[in-house]
């Protein structure tokens, strides 16, 4: 999974051609550590969608760029465009039915 930062951002997002979720989280986040591996398991589901993250406390331009009030949140963004986000624990089936919505 690619970690974002204000240096790689623009390669990694707005110049990519296609979805890219990205999951804004903090180390000391409880739900985050539980939203994780089903992130993981995800990307591994779905080899043609690029997965990223972005850590809120180390990033934080890009959380403010994002208006993050609450994390986790899982942001899809297509051909630049910010298309959806899902704020809070959420299980697997919702993101997949997220990822499904936005390919």
């Amino acid at each position: 999974m690619t970690v974002l930062t204000s240096k790689n951002f623009k390669s990694e997002v707005e110049e990519y051609k296609g979805l890219v979720v990205i999951d804004l989280y903090a180390d000391w986040c409880g739900p985050c550590k539980m939203l994780a591996p089903t992130i993981e398991e995800l990307e591994r589901e779905n080899p043609d969608v690029k997965f990223a993250k972005i850590n809120v406390d180390d990033e934080r331009e890009l959380a403010m760029q994002f208006k993050v009030q609450s994390i986790p949140m899982i942001a899809f963004v297509k051909d630049d465009t910010l298309l959806d986000v899902s704020v809070g624990y959420v299980p697997k089936a919702k993101l997949e039915a997220l990822i499904g919505m936005h390919k």
